[in-house]
């Protein structure tokens, strides 16, 4: 099955995910005061997601003075978990990624080589910009683990989105 693209400028919906430490969830597409980014990685199963997401915990105070920051997976509580523990990661991590949820932000969708990888579907990577009254600004997605956005880059391209109020590109 094929994706659809999201559709940049347009609502991207509430989707609500829980939170590893247990004690609250998120709901992104909300209207609320500050931008969001939302990154979505493929699992506890992928070394190139842990690779990624420990440059993005190293750069999370500057990301964090701009915007908010999402970071989920398909993965259960405790494999989540078990991430965050083993790594140190001080963003908020968030688990259970459904596959309408997957489908709903375009991102691919894969099943697992083998029950070593994982056992359910997961998602491929993707980024999402999300403007404060919950529009999609901005859209990363890959087919594969090896493809990211460099976080440098990223980051202060969404600060120039966000100083100088941007408009939406890609709508054509």
């Amino acid at each position: 099955m094929i994706n659809a693209k999201p559709h940049v400028g347009l609502h991207i919906g509430e989707l609500n995910f829980p939170a590893v430490d247990g004690r609250k969830s998120v709901t992104i597409g909300q209207v609320k005061d500050r931008w969001t980014m939302l990154f979505v990685y493929r699992g506890h199963h992928c070394p190139r997601c842990k690779r990624f997401l420990n440059k993005l915990n190293e750069a999370l105070p500057a990301w964090v003075e701009v915007m908010d920051v999402v970071v989920v997976s398909a993965d259960s509580h405790e494999k989540a978990l078990a991430d965050k523990e083993e790594f140190g990661w001080e963003f908020d991590l968030y688990h259970g990624l459904t596959e309408t949820q997957m489908r709903s932000l375009g991102l691919y969708v894969s099943e697992p080589l083998s029950e070593a990888e994982t056992t359910g579907l997961f998602s491929e990577p993707g980024a999402f910009g999300i403007r404060p009254d919950g529009t999609l600004m901005l859209v990363d997605i890959s087919n594969g683990p090896a493809a990211r956005p460099d976080l440098e880059e990223l980051l202060d391209g969404m600060k120039f989105n966000i100083q100088n109020n941007r408009p939406v590109r890609g709508t054509a």
